[in-house]
């Protein structure tokens, strides 16, 4: 990654938060915390890694992408209007009547969403859907990203998509595990204890790739790794819940809660400084 790719990431990182700090205040209602810790998953994708045109949303070959926890859709929203698929303004109009902006992405409203999403454990299956579809077409070589949250893991259907994957050696597959240890009601650790993810990926035959979520050399390197994988590849990411935001990081509190008008005003100044950028 050159070194204006990663002045411009940066730079995407930090509007993007700010982005979905103020659409969150506005609606008054949806989720921060993993949204916030999966800013530098998405800005990659969508600034250096996917092939994709805003002008072109249904282009055949495009990369996809498939937000599997949904929940976190304020993520996705922002890296749309960044990339220039909706307008900046409209995004303060979340979870309002008629907005195309759900609380869980639809694919039937906004251009750029491929899949509606928000049954978490599901997204992993309908993108080995998808790329076993892409498959069939000689003439393409896009490739599917599935971002997923840690808690998400403790579903079922998860594991069994993976062996899916890993059984049709799913070469065009990426997963990217957002793993900042926290979900609505606590620790994983303590709800649900997913062990080691990477080992778990490892099993069931992927290859694994491990990194700091919120270092943009890691990430872009990361993703490099995948690209050049021969079966499906998975991204452990480690992340902070309610990264940027200095009374929301770590705490499980922040997963469905919107700021106030003074919690808004408060982060917003944390981040009117220079951007993270991430290393």
């Amino acid at each position: 990654m050159s070194h204006s790719d990663h002045v411009e990431l940066a730079r995407m990182c930090q509007a993007m938060r700010r982005d979905i700090v103020e659409m969150l205040a506005a609606s008054g209602s949806g989720h921060p915390g993993g949204s916030l810790s999966a800013v530098e998953i998405v800005a990659t994708l969508y600034g250096v890694v996917m092939r994709h045109d805003p002008s072109d949303p249904k282009m055949p070959d495009r990369d996809r992408f498939v937000l599997s926890k949904g929940h976190a859709a304020p993520v996705l929203y922002a890296g749309l209007a960044e990339s220039g698929y909706l307008p900046r303004e409209e995004l303060l109009t979340l979870r309002k009547l008629d907005s195309r902006l759900q609380g869980h992405p639809d694919m039937r409203k906004l251009p750029g969403v491929e899949v509606s999403t928000g049954s978490l454990g599901q997204g992993l299956s309908l993108a080995c859907g998808m790329a076993l579809a892409l498959r069939l077409d000689g003439d393409l070589d896009p490739t599917v990203y599935c971002l997923l949250g840690d808690g998400e893991l403790q579903e079922g259907q998860v594991w069994e998509a993976a062996m899916t994957a890993a059984h049709y050696k799913l070469s065009n597959l990426v997963a990217i595990v957002d793993l900042n240890g926290l979900q609505i009601d606590g620790p994983t650790c303590d709800v649900m204890d997913l062990g080691d993810v990477r080992e778990k990926f490892a099993a069931f035959g992927w290859t694994v790739i491990g990194c700091d979520g919120h270092s943009l050399s890691e990430l872009a390197a990361a993703f490099s790794a995948a690209d050049a994988a021969t079966r499906p590849a998975v991204i452990v990411a480690r992340t902070v819940k309610g990264r940027g935001v200095s009374f929301m990081e770590n705490l499980c509190g922040w997963h469905g809660r919107a700021p106030d008008a003074a919690e808004a005003a408060q982060a917003l100044e944390e981040l009117a400084g220079e951007p993270m950028g991430g290393e």
